[in-house]
């Protein structure tokens, strides 16, 4: 143990039982131990708390529980554990507390209550034994708490309390960017808090949260520092729950998934725009049915059903060669938020159902063909692990009929406190009520409660506006997940939504690299332009994520998901880029290692002409100015004048598509390791680069059959990390 904990017991009578019940591993056990520690050596109040960072569905919970421990052995008398609003979270955490401090419940050594049910008679004697009290963060709760702790047990006062502030967010502290009834309602919240602080002795202030943008990124009386760094409210510290071997996050959604034959590559398929719009209400005209089966403008929503009861009859197969227990698996569906929306959803869902019984019993050419696609898409991630025995086609069509036939699939729709409390098991967790179910719902499903064995995630919000902590909490695929689990899991949305959550991932990532290298107090550079073309920082609360660009040391950034524009349409333009790059390279002062350093006026007039000869698909982006803007703030971090290092490849024979079918995603790094993206990040230093790419645009890979360049920019080594915000809430 390092010196920082070393005067902590680990054999008081709370910790030393969850340690033996819970098996601690070293590290976790470590960061229950630092986080005590902090709290008892640092003051915290609940505008500045300690922290704990964690991801999505990581083990947080475990985590504070562990702290709990400590803290009940280190003079603590009472935990104040505030939750997010919902009845069901209540529940699984009354659960949860229940069924990790039973011994010292059963020896009356510990008291949990719902601060609602809480009694109002409680003894001397009770009140003499450690308390935990459970309070949802609504004013209602707070009122109770508060009226338990100043009036009806006084002593409680004397007490030494510690605040465990979980799915930490706005809500704990004043404010937020939302409607103006939100932000006094999170004034009311804080300054209830506030003043129930004021009465008691030295109380201790623990967040906890995957979703720390609120936190960290939150604006000082509003004001924007003078320098390019904004002002941060920090915590008092922060600590990062260590995450476990079997954690599925974004680094496999979004970053692993690009590396063609992984297993995360499979994962992802793209939904249509037009296809959510099928899904928000039922309409006669565009859905049929009794052609569920068949439809092409529902082809995703049944696919992913279809992937869904096939996947979850391989992993049973896949169980019962192994002699093991056969698990039951859930599917999720959250597009809309209105309850017309999920219950015309859940109509969709129950037709599908009964045209797939039937189509089942009959053994129908179009259910063979249904199953056998699912099949082949899903087997492609099966075969990618080697341990694990991969059905054949025949014994997953079988089981697929006798899961249908036997009537092993469920759809619910969850949408209201009632629905999740009438769903929920003794545990406080979603229930899984048959071998494969279906919940359809919109955000009450993200609010921290337990859904277990999750292989489908059809998501379609409306990325307009996504917040960052509201966004990171849909994300309901991440977690503790067996990798055979993973290989029959697939996520369904749209490009635009995936490249939303791609580059949330990016900005989280970002943040809690900054944690690990202690480089947080720095700060995280935000800029953006302003109406006269000039970079200029900006408030990060005011951030809209769907126009939010992460930027680090040689990241790299190209359009991608495009066709050109026809031969004759560009055909001068090309001619005029030419000219263009040979200007530049022939007029260059410096070159080095093949690349020619050139103004950047001279890099954003290439770009522009670029712009104009490619034509994005639907989901897919080249904001012009976006390029323009994070070119002139990287070429102008050089505190010099602005250059840019200029890279040129011709005659290209790049296609279209991978053999995957996706999109080519890039052109700059033929031949393992010897591309142009390797020179590029040697010369970026001081400087950023802009490759230039000339392809030849053949038919026969998928293009229009005219030459045209694909620019690729990187960052250059020495740049701090930086969100660059292409647009922003409007006061």
């Amino acid at each position: 143990m390092t010196a920082t904990f070393q005067h902590l017991k680990t054999d008081g009578a709370f910790f030393k039982y969850l340690n033996k019940k819970n098996q601690y591993k070293q590290p976790v056990r470590e960061c229950m131990l630092r986080t005590m520690a902090k709290l008892q050596d640092r003051d915290t109040t609940e505008h500045r708390p300690g922290m704990l960072l964690g991801k999505i569905q990581s083990g947080k919970t475990r985590t504070f529980i562990g702290v709990m421990g400590l803290a009940y052995d280190h003079g603590f008398d009472m935990v104040i554990l505030l939750t997010k609003g919902t009845n069901a979270l209540v529940k699984q955490t009354y659960a949860r507390l229940h069924e990790e401090f039973e011994g010292a419940i059963e020896q009356d050594a510990l008291q949990v209550f719902d601060i609602m049910n809480m009694p109002d008679n409680l003894r001397k004697y009770e009140l003499s034994q450690k308390l935990a009290l459970i309070v949802k963060k609504e004013t209602h709760n707070l009122d109770r708490l508060q009226q338990a702790v100043m009036e009806k047990y006084p002593s409680l006062q004397n007490k030494r309390v510690l605040f465990i502030d979980d799915e930490a967010d706005f809500a704990s502290v004043a404010y937020e960017y939302k409607r103006e009834q939100n932000v006094k309602q999170m004034r009311v919240i804080a300054s209830k808090i506030n003043n129930l602080r004021k009465t008691l002795d030295r109380p201790a202030f623990l967040q906890v949260t995957a979703t720390p943008y609120s936190l960290y990124l939150q604006p000082e009386e509003m004001k924007v520092h003078e320098g390019k760094v904004f002002e941060l409210i920090r915590p008092a510290f922060t600590e990062l729950v260590p995450v476990h071997e079997r954690y599925i996050g974004g680094d496999v959604y979004f970053d692993k998934s690009e590396k063609d034959g992984h297993l995360a590559s499979y994962l992802y398929h793209e939904v249509e725009e037009k296809e959510l719009e099928v899904m928000k209400k039922m309409d006669g005209r565009r859905v049929k049915m009794d052609r569920l089966l068949s439809q092409k403008n529902i082809a995703n929503i049944r696919k992913a059903v279809v992937n869904f009861i096939v996947g979850a009859s391989i992993r049973r197969f896949q169980q019962r060669m192994r002699g093991r227990s056969e698990q039951k698996y859930s599917f999720i569906i959250h597009t809309e938020r209105g309850k017309n929306a999920h219950a015309w959803q859940a109509e969709l869902i129950q037709g599908f159902e009964a045209l797939l019984i039937e189509a089942a019993r009959l053994g129908s050419e179009e259910f063979h063909k249904l199953v056998r696609d699912s099949y082949d898409d899903l087997i492609r991630s099966v075969k990618t692990l080697k341990k694990t025995p991969t059905p054949s086609f025949e014994d997953v069509y079988e089981e697929v009929r006798h899961s249908l036939d036997e009537e092993y699939i469920v759809s619910s729709v969850v949408n209201s406190e009632k629905d999740v409390t009438e769903l929920l098991d003794h545990k406080g967790e979603l229930k899984l009520r048959a071998p494969m179910n279906i919940f359809i719902g919109g955000q009450i499903l993200d609010r921290g409660v337990t859904i277990h064995n999750l292989i489908g995630f059809f998501y379609g919000r409306n990325p307009k506006s996504f917040q960052q902590d509201t966004v990171l909490q849909h994300s309901r695929m991440y977690g503790a997940r067996p990798a055979a689990d993973l290989a029959v899991t697939r996520f369904y949305t749209t490009q635009k939504i995936y490249a939303v959550m791609k580059r949330i991932h990016e900005f989280d990532r970002e943040l809690r690299n900054a944690f690990e290298r202690g480089g947080h107090h720095k700060g995280i550079v935000f800029i953006q332009r302003d109406l006269n073309d000039m970079i200029m920082p900006c408030n990060p609360n005011k951030i809209l994520l769907s126009s939010l660009t992460m930027i680090k040391p040689h990241k790299r950034m190209l359009p991608v998901g495009f066709q050109t524009g026809y031969k004759t349409h560009i055909e001068k333009t090309i001619r005029k880029i030419d000219q263009l790059v040979k200007k530049a390279m022939n007029s260059a002062l410096v070159t080095k290692d093949g690349a020619y350093l050139i103004p950047v006026t001279s890099a954003k007039e290439i770009l522009r002409l670029v712009h104009e000869t490619l034509e994005m698909e639907t989901g897919h982006d080249f904001h012009l100015d976006e390029y323009e803007g994070i070119l002139d703030y990287l070429s102008s971090e050089a505190q010099e004048d602005a250059f840019v290092w200029l890279l040129t490849k011709t005659n290209r024979q790049i296609r279209r598509y991978k053999q995957d079918g996706k999109f080519e995603n890039s052109p700059d790094t033929p031949g393992k390791g010897t591309g142009e993206l390797t020179v590029a990040r040697k010369v970026a230093q001081q400087y950023p680069a802009l490759i230039m790419l000339r392809q030849e645009g053949k038919k026969e890979h998928g293009w229009r059959g005219a030459p045209f360049w694909w620019p690729v920019l990187v960052a250059q080594a020495e740049t701090a990390p930086t969100v660059y915000a292409n647009k922003t809430i409007q006061e």
